[in-house]
């Protein structure tokens, strides 16, 4: 008789124990109401009048759907991002919200869209790490009252239309254009404020300008050229030292 009476009683032992991971808790409902939360480790239940619904702790990536948005300067785009939360109260996350997966999943595609409605397309693209917080801000604030908190939000697909491609693959062309021009222009400037400073050496220095000259033949004459111009000024310089040289001779 002793067995009939301890065999159900194990069995019953059996079926009540639970484990609780580290990462979860364990909500405890005595005949319908709140009683605690369990914490990790063995725990026991008297079933059928207490019941424990597990919630975990570690935090949950959550992609938000692709959503259709027109901009402050009314263009349409596509934005995907993603949301990071975590369960910080286990009993309101059970008893204040349903499904709180589902509603921070819908809460979220409301405020991404709301959100990026008030920037311009100009303020999405280089303003996007401001827009990520103000987004997880607006977020945070809905499910602090279910339990939950949102730690982060990322943008991290914008889609735009072809149209729109074109014109900014357009604009950054002009750009870089314009950057170049300005370069070469500060090149310009640059080389004419040097080739300033050199006329004003070789003025006070007229040799100057025949060694030079001599410099670049010998340049010249080094790629194996058939044909050499002499410049004018040099040809009046080498007709003055024959000259010299001649009435040298003569005086001789």
């Amino acid at each position: 008789m002793d067995w009939y009476i301890i065999i159900p009683i194990a069995v019953y032992i059996f079926i009540c124990i639970r484990v609780l991971r580290q990462y979860e808790r364990g909500v405890v409902f005595l005949l319908g109401k709140f009683t605690g939360v369990r914490e990790p480790g063995l725990t026991f239940i008297f079933v059928p009048f207490q019941q424990m619904t597990r919630v975990s702790l570690r935090t949950v990536t959550m992609q938000i759907a692709s959503q259709k948005i027109i901009t402050r300067d009314n263009v349409s785009i596509d934005i995907a991002a993603v949301a990071y939360y975590r369960v910080t109260d286990p009993e309101k996350a059970v008893i204040a919200i349903e499904d709180v997966y589902n509603a921070t999943n819908q809460i979220s595609q409301t405020t991404v869209r709301n959100v990026v409605g008030q920037f311009s397309l100009d303020e999405l693209l280089s303003e996007t790490v401001k827009i990520n917080e103000q987004i997880k801000n607006v977020i945070d604030a809905h499910t602090e009252p279910w339990g939950a908190q949102v730690t982060a939000v990322e943008i991290k697909d914008i889609a735009l239309p072809d149209n729109m491609q074109r014109a900014m693959a357009k604009e950054a062309e002009a750009e870089r254009e314009r950057r170049a021009k300005i370069v070469a222009a500060k090149g310009e400037f640059q080389a004419a404020v040097k080739l300033g400073e050199a006329a004003d050496i070789i003025t006070k220095h007229p040799v100057a300008l025949q060694l030079r000259t001599l410099q670049t033949m010998a340049e010249i004459s080094v790629e194996k050229n058939s044909t050499i111009i002499f410049p004018a000024q040099f040809m009046t310089t080498v007709q003055e030292a024959i000259s010299l040289l001649k009435k040298d001779s003569a005086a001789k």
